[in-house]
Protein backbone atom coordinates (compact mmCIF):
# COMPACT_ATOMS: atom_id res chain seq x y z
CA UNK A 1 0.00 0.00 0.00
CA UNK A 2 1.38 3.45 -0.99
CA UNK A 3 2.19 5.90 1.77
CA UNK A 4 2.41 8.86 -0.61
CA UNK A 5 -1.05 10.22 0.16
CA UNK A 6 -0.66 10.25 3.99
CA UNK A 7 2.76 11.94 3.59
CA UNK A 8 1.25 14.50 1.21
CA UNK A 9 -1.60 15.19 3.63
CA UNK A 10 0.86 15.59 6.50
CA UNK A 11 3.03 17.99 4.50
CA UNK A 12 0.13 20.12 3.29
CA UNK A 13 -1.47 20.17 6.72
CA UNK A 14 1.68 21.45 8.39
CA UNK A 15 3.14 23.64 5.65
CA UNK A 16 -0.09 25.30 4.50
CA UNK A 17 -0.29 27.53 7.57
CA UNK A 18 2.85 29.39 6.46
CA UNK A 19 1.67 30.32 2.96
CA UNK A 20 0.84 33.97 3.67
CA UNK A 21 4.08 34.73 5.50
CA UNK A 22 6.04 32.96 2.75
CA UNK A 23 4.21 35.14 0.24
CA UNK A 24 5.20 38.24 2.24
CA UNK A 25 8.81 37.01 2.30
CA UNK A 26 8.93 36.43 -1.46
CA UNK A 27 7.18 39.76 -2.06
CA UNK A 28 9.82 41.62 -0.07
CA UNK A 29 12.50 39.90 -2.12
CA UNK A 30 10.85 40.39 -5.55
CA UNK A 31 8.67 43.51 -5.20
CA UNK A 32 5.96 41.83 -7.25
CA UNK A 33 2.82 40.15 -5.97
CA UNK A 34 2.52 38.14 -9.19
CA UNK A 35 6.12 36.88 -9.06
CA UNK A 36 5.87 36.20 -5.33
CA UNK A 37 2.86 33.93 -5.84
CA UNK A 38 4.75 31.96 -8.49
CA UNK A 39 7.77 31.55 -6.22
CA UNK A 40 5.68 30.43 -3.25
CA UNK A 41 4.27 27.71 -5.50
CA UNK A 42 7.82 26.78 -6.51
CA UNK A 43 8.83 26.76 -2.84
CA UNK A 44 6.07 24.31 -1.94
CA UNK A 45 6.94 22.12 -4.91
CA UNK A 46 10.61 21.98 -3.89
CA UNK A 47 9.68 21.38 -0.26
CA UNK A 48 7.29 18.58 -1.17
CA UNK A 49 9.92 16.85 -3.27
CA UNK A 50 12.44 17.06 -0.40
CA UNK A 51 10.02 16.45 2.47
CA UNK A 52 11.21 12.89 3.02
CA UNK A 53 14.68 14.33 3.74
CA UNK A 54 13.41 16.88 6.25
CA UNK A 55 14.86 15.67 9.55
CA UNK A 56 13.35 18.25 11.86
CA UNK A 57 16.70 19.77 12.87
CA UNK A 58 15.08 23.17 12.30
CA UNK A 59 11.43 24.09 12.45
CA UNK A 60 9.31 23.48 9.36
CA UNK A 61 8.75 27.22 9.17
CA UNK A 62 12.49 27.92 9.09
CA UNK A 63 13.06 25.16 6.54
CA UNK A 64 10.37 26.58 4.23
CA UNK A 65 11.75 30.10 4.51
CA UNK A 66 15.21 28.78 3.65
CA UNK A 67 13.85 27.13 0.51
CA UNK A 68 11.86 30.27 -0.37
CA UNK A 69 14.94 32.47 0.06
CA UNK A 70 17.03 30.37 -2.31
CA UNK A 71 14.16 30.11 -4.77
CA UNK A 72 13.99 33.93 -4.80
CA UNK A 73 17.76 34.32 -5.14
CA UNK A 74 17.73 32.03 -8.17
CA UNK A 75 14.83 33.97 -9.70
CA UNK A 76 16.61 37.28 -9.14
CA UNK A 77 19.78 36.28 -11.00
CA UNK A 78 18.50 37.67 -14.31
CA UNK A 79 15.94 40.22 -13.14
CA UNK A 80 16.21 43.96 -12.77
CA UNK A 81 15.16 45.69 -9.56
CA UNK A 82 11.56 46.91 -9.32
CA UNK A 83 11.60 50.65 -8.60
CA UNK A 84 9.02 53.33 -8.05
CA UNK A 85 9.46 56.62 -9.96
CA UNK A 86 10.97 58.21 -6.84
CA UNK A 87 13.66 55.51 -6.93
CA UNK A 88 14.90 56.22 -10.46
CA UNK A 89 17.32 58.89 -9.26
CA UNK A 90 15.87 61.74 -11.30
CA UNK A 91 14.69 65.10 -9.93
CA UNK A 92 11.06 65.77 -9.18
CA UNK A 93 8.74 67.00 -11.91
CA UNK A 94 6.44 69.96 -12.20
CA UNK A 95 2.77 69.49 -13.04
CA UNK A 96 3.27 71.31 -16.34
CA UNK A 97 5.96 68.88 -17.55
CA UNK A 98 4.98 66.34 -20.25
CA UNK A 99 3.89 62.93 -18.93
CA UNK A 100 6.36 60.23 -19.95
CA UNK A 101 5.64 56.50 -19.62
CA UNK A 102 8.13 53.66 -19.42
CA UNK A 103 5.94 50.52 -19.51
CA UNK A 104 9.01 48.35 -20.13
CA UNK A 105 10.30 49.03 -16.60
CA UNK A 106 9.39 46.21 -14.17
CA UNK A 107 7.71 48.54 -11.67
CA UNK A 108 7.16 47.71 -8.01
CA UNK A 109 3.66 46.37 -7.35
CA UNK A 110 1.41 46.73 -4.30
CA UNK A 111 0.03 43.66 -2.55
CA UNK A 112 -3.36 43.15 -0.83
CA UNK A 113 -3.33 43.03 2.97
CA UNK A 114 -5.40 39.85 2.83
CA UNK A 115 -2.71 38.05 0.80
CA UNK A 116 -0.03 38.54 3.46
CA UNK A 117 -2.11 38.11 6.61
CA UNK A 118 -2.76 41.73 7.58
CA UNK A 119 -6.54 41.58 7.29
CA UNK A 120 -7.37 40.15 10.72
CA UNK A 121 -9.18 42.22 13.32
CA UNK A 122 -7.22 40.36 16.01
CA UNK A 123 -3.62 41.64 16.22
CA UNK A 124 -2.53 38.33 17.72
CA UNK A 125 -3.42 36.49 14.50
CA UNK A 126 -1.65 38.86 12.07
CA UNK A 127 1.18 36.91 10.45
CA UNK A 128 3.10 39.79 8.81
CA UNK A 129 4.77 42.79 10.41
CA UNK A 130 2.95 45.77 8.91
CA UNK A 131 6.01 48.03 8.91
CA UNK A 132 8.06 45.53 6.88
CA UNK A 133 5.48 45.30 4.10
CA UNK A 134 4.92 49.02 3.58
CA UNK A 135 5.63 50.31 0.09
CA UNK A 136 8.49 52.57 1.19
CA UNK A 137 10.31 49.69 2.90
CA UNK A 138 9.81 47.23 0.02
CA UNK A 139 10.88 49.91 -2.48
CA UNK A 140 14.02 50.58 -0.46
CA UNK A 141 14.83 46.85 -0.39
CA UNK A 142 14.88 46.81 -4.19
CA UNK A 143 18.01 48.99 -4.11
CA UNK A 144 19.96 46.19 -2.42
CA UNK A 145 21.73 43.41 -4.34
CA UNK A 146 19.76 40.16 -3.96
CA UNK A 147 22.05 38.52 -1.39
CA UNK A 148 22.19 41.66 0.74
CA UNK A 149 18.40 41.85 0.48
CA UNK A 150 18.05 38.25 1.65
CA UNK A 151 20.45 38.68 4.57
CA UNK A 152 18.75 41.86 5.79
CA UNK A 153 15.28 40.33 5.58
CA UNK A 154 16.30 37.14 7.35
CA UNK A 155 18.16 38.99 10.12
CA UNK A 156 16.11 42.15 10.65
CA UNK A 157 12.61 41.08 9.58
CA UNK A 158 12.49 37.39 10.48
CA UNK A 159 14.97 37.84 13.37
CA UNK A 160 17.12 34.85 12.44
CA UNK A 161 20.48 34.28 14.11
CA UNK A 162 23.57 34.96 12.01
CA UNK A 163 24.43 31.25 11.95
CA UNK A 164 20.97 30.39 10.59
CA UNK A 165 21.31 32.99 7.86
CA UNK A 166 24.79 31.75 6.98
CA UNK A 167 23.44 28.24 6.48
CA UNK A 168 20.47 29.48 4.47
CA UNK A 169 22.45 31.53 1.94
CA UNK A 170 25.65 29.43 2.05
CA UNK A 171 28.13 32.00 3.33
CA UNK A 172 30.15 32.31 6.54
CA UNK A 173 28.86 33.99 9.71
CA UNK A 174 31.48 36.70 9.25
CA UNK A 175 30.19 37.30 5.73
CA UNK A 176 26.62 37.53 7.05
CA UNK A 177 27.64 40.22 9.53
CA UNK A 178 29.56 42.29 6.97
CA UNK A 179 26.77 41.89 4.38
CA UNK A 180 24.18 42.97 6.93
CA UNK A 181 26.23 46.04 7.84
CA UNK A 182 26.44 47.11 4.19
CA UNK A 183 22.74 46.41 3.63
CA UNK A 184 21.68 48.48 6.62
CA UNK A 185 23.85 51.40 5.50
CA UNK A 186 22.42 51.25 1.98
CA UNK A 187 18.87 51.01 3.27
CA UNK A 188 19.41 53.99 5.54
CA UNK A 189 20.64 56.00 2.56
CA UNK A 190 17.66 55.28 0.29
CA UNK A 191 14.70 54.76 2.62
CA UNK A 192 12.72 57.98 3.09
CA UNK A 193 11.99 59.05 6.63
CA UNK A 194 8.24 59.38 6.98
CA UNK A 195 6.13 60.38 9.94
CA UNK A 196 3.68 57.58 9.26
CA UNK A 197 0.52 56.76 11.15
CA UNK A 198 0.26 53.25 12.54
CA UNK A 199 -2.83 51.10 12.17
CA UNK A 200 -5.52 50.93 13.35
CA UNK A 201 -6.38 54.40 12.17
CA UNK A 202 -7.78 56.92 14.61
CA UNK A 203 -10.91 58.97 14.02
CA UNK A 204 -9.08 61.93 12.47
CA UNK A 205 -7.24 59.68 9.98
CA UNK A 206 -10.49 57.98 9.01
CA UNK A 207 -12.04 61.42 8.52
CA UNK A 208 -9.05 62.37 6.33
CA UNK A 209 -9.74 59.35 4.09
CA UNK A 210 -13.41 60.32 3.84
CA UNK A 211 -12.33 63.81 2.75
CA UNK A 212 -9.99 62.24 0.20
CA UNK A 213 -12.85 60.29 -1.37
CA UNK A 214 -15.15 63.30 -1.47
CA UNK A 215 -12.48 65.64 -2.84
CA UNK A 216 -11.65 63.31 -5.72
CA UNK A 217 -15.22 62.33 -6.51
CA UNK A 218 -16.05 66.04 -6.65
CA UNK A 219 -12.74 66.84 -8.39
CA UNK A 220 -12.42 69.71 -5.93
CA UNK A 221 -8.81 70.84 -6.43
CA UNK A 222 -8.70 73.14 -3.42
CA UNK A 223 -9.98 70.33 -1.20
CA UNK A 224 -7.44 67.93 -2.73
CA UNK A 225 -4.55 70.33 -2.06
CA UNK A 226 -5.69 70.72 1.55
CA UNK A 227 -5.33 66.96 2.11
CA UNK A 228 -1.57 66.92 1.57
CA UNK A 229 1.37 68.03 3.67
CA UNK A 230 3.52 70.78 2.24
CA UNK A 231 6.25 68.38 1.07
CA UNK A 232 3.98 65.48 0.06
CA UNK A 233 4.99 63.29 -2.90
CA UNK A 234 2.81 61.92 -5.70
CA UNK A 235 3.99 59.25 -8.15
CA UNK A 236 2.17 57.07 -10.67
CA UNK A 237 4.02 54.23 -12.41
CA UNK A 238 4.44 53.58 -15.32
CA UNK A 239 4.83 57.38 -15.63
CA UNK A 240 8.40 58.21 -14.63
CA UNK A 241 7.73 61.64 -13.15
CA UNK A 242 7.17 62.28 -9.46
CA UNK A 243 5.71 65.42 -7.96
CA UNK A 244 6.46 67.10 -4.66
CA UNK A 245 4.39 69.73 -2.90
CA UNK A 246 0.67 69.98 -2.29
CA UNK A 247 0.12 72.81 -4.80
CA UNK A 248 2.15 70.97 -7.47
CA UNK A 249 0.08 67.81 -6.90
CA UNK A 250 -3.12 69.84 -7.15
CA UNK A 251 -2.08 71.34 -10.49
CA UNK A 252 -1.19 67.89 -11.82
CA UNK A 253 -4.59 66.46 -10.94
CA UNK A 254 -6.34 69.56 -12.26
CA UNK A 255 -4.65 69.38 -15.68
CA UNK A 256 -3.74 65.72 -16.24
CA UNK A 257 -6.69 63.85 -14.72
CA UNK A 258 -9.33 63.21 -17.42
CA UNK A 259 -12.24 63.72 -15.01
CA UNK A 260 -14.03 66.91 -15.93
CA UNK A 261 -15.99 67.46 -12.74
CA UNK A 262 -18.13 65.98 -9.96
CA UNK A 263 -19.39 62.47 -10.58
CA UNK A 264 -16.68 61.45 -13.07
CA UNK A 265 -14.69 59.44 -10.49
CA UNK A 266 -15.62 56.75 -7.99
CA UNK A 267 -13.33 55.39 -5.27
CA UNK A 268 -13.69 52.02 -3.54
CA UNK A 269 -11.66 51.53 -0.33
CA UNK A 270 -9.13 48.68 -0.08
CA UNK A 271 -5.95 48.00 1.90
CA UNK A 272 -2.53 47.46 0.36
CA UNK A 273 0.85 46.96 2.04
CA UNK A 274 -0.66 47.71 5.43
CA UNK A 275 -1.80 51.11 4.13
CA UNK A 276 -5.12 52.63 3.05
CA UNK A 277 -5.73 52.44 -0.68
CA UNK A 278 -8.49 52.78 -3.25
CA UNK A 279 -9.63 51.40 -6.54
CA UNK A 280 -10.27 54.57 -8.56
CA UNK A 281 -12.78 54.31 -11.41
CA UNK A 282 -13.39 56.79 -14.23
CA UNK A 283 -16.81 57.27 -15.78
CA UNK A 284 -17.27 56.11 -19.37
CA UNK A 285 -20.85 56.53 -20.48
CA UNK A 286 -23.16 54.63 -18.14
CA UNK A 287 -20.40 52.75 -16.26
CA UNK A 288 -17.28 53.46 -14.25
CA UNK A 289 -14.16 51.61 -15.44
CA UNK A 290 -10.84 50.98 -13.62
CA UNK A 291 -8.40 53.87 -13.92
CA UNK A 292 -5.74 53.55 -11.24
CA UNK A 293 -5.03 52.23 -7.75
CA UNK A 294 -3.62 54.83 -5.30
CA UNK A 295 -1.88 53.64 -2.12
CA UNK A 296 -1.69 56.35 0.57
CA UNK A 297 0.81 57.08 3.30
CA UNK A 298 -0.75 59.08 6.13
CA UNK A 299 1.23 61.39 8.38
CA UNK A 300 0.24 63.25 11.50
CA UNK A 301 -0.65 66.37 9.55
CA UNK A 302 -2.06 64.98 6.33
CA UNK A 303 -1.21 62.71 3.43
CA UNK A 304 2.55 62.50 2.88
CA UNK A 305 2.80 60.17 -0.12
CA UNK A 306 0.59 58.63 -2.80
CA UNK A 307 1.77 55.89 -5.15
CA UNK A 308 -0.91 55.59 -7.80
CA UNK A 309 -0.59 52.43 -9.91
CA UNK A 310 -1.94 52.33 -13.47
CA UNK A 311 -1.54 48.55 -13.88
CA UNK A 312 -5.20 47.65 -14.33
CA UNK A 313 -4.56 43.93 -13.71
CA UNK A 314 -4.23 44.91 -10.04
CA UNK A 315 -7.99 45.49 -9.80
CA UNK A 316 -8.71 41.78 -10.11
CA UNK A 317 -5.92 40.90 -7.68
CA UNK A 318 -7.51 43.19 -5.09
CA UNK A 319 -10.97 41.70 -5.66
CA UNK A 320 -12.30 44.90 -7.21
CA UNK A 321 -15.14 44.80 -9.78
CA UNK A 322 -14.34 45.10 -13.49
CA UNK A 323 -16.78 47.99 -13.72
CA UNK A 324 -19.39 49.84 -11.64
CA UNK A 325 -22.81 50.98 -12.88
CA UNK A 326 -22.98 54.76 -13.04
Amino acid sequence: MSTEKPVEDEFLGQAGQYRRELLAHCYRMLGSAHDAEDLVQETYLRAWRAYDKFEGQSSLRTWLHRIATNTCLTALENRAKRPLPTGLGQPGSQAEDPLVQQPEVPWLEPIPDSAVGLDSADPATIVTDRETIRLAFVAALQHLPPRQRAVLILRDVLQWKAAEVAEAVDISVAAVNSTLQRARAQLEAVQPRQDTVAAPLEADQRELLERYVKAFEDKDINAIVALFTADAVWEMPPFIGWYQGAANIGRLIDTACPAEGPGDMRLLPINANGQPAFGLYMREGDVYKPFNLPVLTLGRNGITHVSSFFDLSLFEKFGLPAQIPA
